[in-house]
C-alpha cells in the first residue's frame, strides 16, 4: 500500500488479530483473518469510509475521541493505546485515573530484596500499596493501619508521630502537598482525590493553609532526616522511580547515607524477625 502510514498499518494490524465469531459476529468466509473495516468501524461507530481512509493514510489525522474509541474497538491494552495516539497523534493520551489495591508478586520481591533500605510504592494520590520489612520498622508500620489510613498526607496531617519523627515537619509537609497537588493533576485523579482533601481540609488546618497556597512540586530525590524513637537521628537519601508500564506507580527508596545507620536499621529489623 503506496500511501500506508504507520497508523494505518498498525490499525490493520490490529484487527487481524481479533475472533470475529468470539465477538459475534459471522465466521462466513474472509479474504483475511479477523474483523472485517467495516465491523471496526462499527464498534468504533465511526463512518466505515472514515475508518478505511484511516487504514489508508488519507484524510487528516484522527482526533483524541476517535483514536479512544478505536482502542475500545480493537480490545487494545493500555500500552498498545498509548502506541496508538503516538502514531495518530504524536502525543500519549489523557491519563485514566484507577485505583490500585496492590503491586504484583515480583515487584514485592524487588522492595523485599533492598536490605536495610526503605521501600515502597505508592500511587499519584500517595496511598502506599507496598513496602518492605526496612520500611515498617524506619518510617511506620502500614501494616497494622488500615487500608484507608495508608496514605501518606493522612499519615502527615493526621498522626501525631508523624511532627516527632520528621526534622522540620513543615518543610517536609508542605513539600509533600506540593508534590501531591501534580501528581493528582498528572494521573487524571484531580475528582478521585477531592474526598481526602476535604477531609484533610476540616480536619487539619495546615493543611488546609498549605493546600490554599497552590504550590505545585517535582518528586525526584533528596534527603531526609528523621528522629526515630529507636534508632535516634538518621539521615537517609531518597531517590523516586516509575514503575514501567505503571505510569499510576512510584518506587521510592530511602538509602541510608551512613553505615551505621544502616546497621542499627538491621539491628531492629533482626530483633523484630526473633520475636
Amino acid at each position: 500500500m503506496a500511501n500506508e502510514t504507520p497508523l494505518g498499518a498498525y490499525l490493520r494490524e490490529r484487527r487481524t488479530r481479533l475472533d470475529p465469531v468470539a465477538l459475534g459476529y459471522p465466521a462466513g468466509r474472509r479474504r483475511t483473518a479477523g474483523l472485517r473495516r467495516e465491523e471496526v468501524a462499527q464498534r468504533a461507530n465511526i463512518s466505515p469510509t472514515w475508518y478505511s481512509w484511516l487504514e489508508q493514510g488519507r484524510g487528516g489525522a484522527p482526533s483524541a475521541q476517535v483514536l479512544d474509541r478505536l482502542a475500545q474497538a480493537l480490545m487494545l491494552t493500555d500500552v498498545e493505546r498509548e502506541h496508538l495516539f503516538l502514531l495518530g497523534l504524536g502525543r500519549p493520551p489523557e491519563v485514566r485515573y484507577r485505583p490500585v489495591e496492590g503491586v504484583t508478586p515480583r515487584l514485592q520481591r524487588v522492595l523485599d530484596a533492598m536490605g536495610a533500605c526503605p521501600a515502597m510504592v505508592h500511587t499519584a494520590t500517595w496511598d502506599i500499596v507496598a513496602w518492605n520489612r526496612a520500611a515498617t520498622v524506619v518510617l511506620s508500620d502500614y501494616g497494622t493501619l488500615p487500608p484507608d489510613r495508608r496514605n501518606v498526607l493522612r499519615q502527615i496531617f493526621l498522626n501525631p508521630k508523624a511532627r516527632e519523627l520528621n526534622f522540620d515537619w513543615e518543610a517536609v509537609a508542605r513539600f509533600v502537598v506540593g508534590v501531591f497537588r501534580g501528581a493528582a493533576a498528572r494521573a487524571g485523579a484531580a475528582e478521585a482525590v477531592q474526598p481526602m482533601v476535604d477531609e484533610l481540609c476540616r480536619d487539619s488546618p495546615d493543611f488546609a493553609a498549605m493546600w490554599r497556597d497552590n504550590d505545585v512540586r517535582s518528586f525526584g530525590e533528596g534527603v531526609k532526616r528523621l528522629r526515630h524513637p529507636v534508632l535516634g537521628a538518621i539521615t537517609l537519601e531518597y531517590s523516586s522511580f516509575s514503575v514501567d508500564g505503571r505510569p499510576d506507580l512510584s518506587m521510592l527508596v530511602y538509602n541510608p547515607m551512613e553505615e551505621a545507620d544502616a546497621v542499627k536499621i538491621r539491628g531492629l529489623m533482626d530483633g523484630l524477625t526473633s520475636r
